[in-house]
């Protein structure tokens, strides 16, 4: 099917969606989960991932490889995160507010569906069933489109879930895939004015770009993350370095993983040796992949390793690789976040209750965290099931998108013959 053909069955199909009842949804997600763990399925998604890793081997690094594969334990993750979002309350028909006029008119604003949302992302197929679960649950029809790295694969999971969908009565047309994976298709995705409600694109820097400075339909800016841990002179070091060390290296290839680390100058001395060996000699030692630091000209006078480039500071790396910088106190910290930031994650290790005050209040980000990992930023961590994305902006979404974030609201004004 071509784009349009697609955005025109997605919108047919969205009515359907938006009046089925909370069991049927449920339902579907329920076929759409069962699907994922039907053996013959799980088979097919394994080629198909087997075969998007084959083609991309030596055109993507190690790092995006990682992102892209599949395997049982995945595929388990997947389902699992799509009965999490059945088990969650139904946003739909929520009253989100509730006035009663004195001329007795009872006005309620009532959350309702977006409609078609369509979803542009990269190489990370179980963003394909995430994506799907969330939609349909909010009362929504999705039209995805992936990168053309993942395409065997997303398509292969869609048609599994296309199977759940048919078992609970709902046109299967509710999730689509895109099958064109040129600029083309995603330009006729921004431009899909009456097709298309809400545009989500997830990926990087340049595919938001593109989106927030092309899109004609409403588009949320989502995912890129330059994110910052500053730590402070009164930090516990210890665990400080054990965050560090997760937030960078537990999955590099994520958007809430720390791409700058700032340390404050008077402890920088004490801690800037340990965090290069941490990062460096230990990980090697377990086998692990080591981090490369990029050192401002304060901590190179400190620790060994790569002069900090003129860009080094503002790139997300999503590699094993961190910027690491040496600031006077929390309030050159603050500000190099305000400079540098994409507005994602970012937080301060400290034990210095003004200082933390201080931070929480000033950083302007999605997510600001205290003492602990930027890689919670995250909707399954948050307790929404899982997530259709990371707004970095401030309308109508931000930080991870679940449900009520694919929900907006109509006012429902219930009366009794009042005139005007």
């Amino acid at each position: 099917m071509t784009t349009q053909e697609i955005l025109t069955a997605a919108r047919q199909a969205k009515s359907a969606v938006a009046l089925a009842g909370t069991q049927q949804r449920n339902s579907a997600l329920l076929g759409m989960a069962q699907a994922l763990e039907d053996p013959a399925w799980r088979e097919a998604i394994l080629a198909a991932n087997a075969a998007d890793l084959e083609a991309a081997r030596g055109s993507i690094s190690e790092v995006m490889l990682d992102r892209l594969a599949l395997n049982g334990q995945r595929l388990d993750g997947m389902a699992q995160g799509i009965r999490e979002v059945a088990a969650l309350p139904d946003p739909v028909g929520a009253v989100l507010r509730r006035v009663e006029r004195p001329n007795g008119l009872v006005i309620e604003k009532t959350a309702v569906p977006m409609g078609v949302v369509a979803i542009i992302y990269e190489s990370r197929p179980n963003v394909t069933s995430d994506a799907a679960a969330l939609a349909l649950k909010s009362g929504n029809a999705c039209v995805l489109r992936c990168g053309k790295e993942a395409w065997r694969s997303s398509k292969a999971i869609v048609d599994a879930l296309r199977q759940g969908v048919r078992s609970a009565g709902l046109p299967e047309t509710a999730v689509s895939l895109v099958e064109d994976t040129t600029h083309a298709s995603a330009n006729a995705l921004m431009t899909a004015v009456g097709y298309v409600d809400l545009l989500i694109p997830r990926g990087g820097a340049g595919l938001i770009r593109a989106c927030v400075e092309n899109a004609k339909v409403p588009c949320i800016q989502t995912g890129t993350g330059i994110c910052h841990i500053y730590v402070d002179d009164t930090a516990d070091q210890d665990k400080a370095l054990d965050i560090i060390e997760n937030a960078k290296a537990s999955r590099p290839s994520v958007c809430n993983a720390e791409e700058v680390c700032l340390v404050h100058k008077d402890i920088a001395a004490a801690f800037l040796p340990k965090l290069a060996r941490r990062l460096g000699p230990d990980r090697t030692a377990k086998g692990l992949h080591p981090v490369e630091l990029r050192l401002d000209a304060r901590a190179a006078q400190i620790i060994p390793g790569t002069p900090a480039g003129p860009r080094d500071f503002d790139t997300e790396f999503l590699d094993y690789i961190l910027a690491v910088g040496v600031v006077e106190d929390v309030h050159q910290a603050i500000d190099h976040i305000a400079l540098h930031s994409t507005g994602h994650s970012e937080a301060i290790l400290s034990q210095t209750p003004a200082h933390i005050d201080l931070f929480t209040a000033a950083v302007d980000s999605a997510a600001v965290y205290v003492n602990c990992s930027t890689r919670f930023t995250d909707g399954g961590e948050f307790g929404l099931g899982c997530e259709m994305g990371i707004s970095t902006q401030k309308l109508h979404a931000r930080g991870p998108m679940g449900l009520a974030e694919l929900c907006s609201y109509k006012y429902i004004i219930h009366g009794d013959g009042q005139i005007r």
